[in-house]
């Protein structure tokens, strides 16, 4: 019986005369979608801490940056090892083209450049250890090898 009686008092309308004590400003219409608890058992949201959030972002940004970097400077000494490489191929094979040869060279052969007291080269068959205890010539400068295209590939160099 306490039941139904409970159940028509809470059925019963307000009367008109009815204040709501609290501010009409400070009552939301949808207190579900606010970004906040709205009431005293509402669940807690705290905000989150925008310049650890920030800090973390920026560390992982430098550490991917470096990274790059460091890939790109490696590429970048490859790039200029096989640059160095060319020019040396480039220089060699300009003295090589400038020496005296008295043979024809063969295809996929190694041969030995020199450079003559005169300040000519020579391209000679001949290996540095092979001469003995004197080389008649200056300067060994270069053991090269002729390529099927002509182009000399440089296999060392006295440098």
């Amino acid at each position: 019986m306490q039941e139904e009686e409970k159940n028509k008092a809470e059925q019963q309308p307000l009367p008109l005369d009815f204040i709501n004590p609290i501010d009409a400003k400070k009552i939301a219409e949808n207190p579900g979608l606010l970004a906040y608890a709205s009431n005293v058992g509402g669940f807690v949201i705290k905000p989150t801490e925008e310049g650890h959030i920030k800090a973390t972002a920026l560390a992982a940004m430098e550490q991917q940056t470096s990274k790059q970097m460091l890939q790109l400077y490696e590429q970048m000494q490859i790039l200029a090892q096989q640059a160095k490489a060319l020019q040396d191929r480039v220089e060699i094979s300009t003295q090589i083209y400038q020496a005296e040869i008295s043979f024809q060279p063969v295809i996929g052969q190694i041969y030995y450049l020199y450079l003559k007291r005169t300040g000519r080269f020579v391209v000679s068959m001949i290996a540095p250890h092979e001469w003995g205890k004197t080389m008649p010539y200056e300067e060994y400068k270069a053991t090269v090898m002729l390529m099927a295209d002509h182009t000399w590939d440089v296999k060392e160099t006295n440098q």
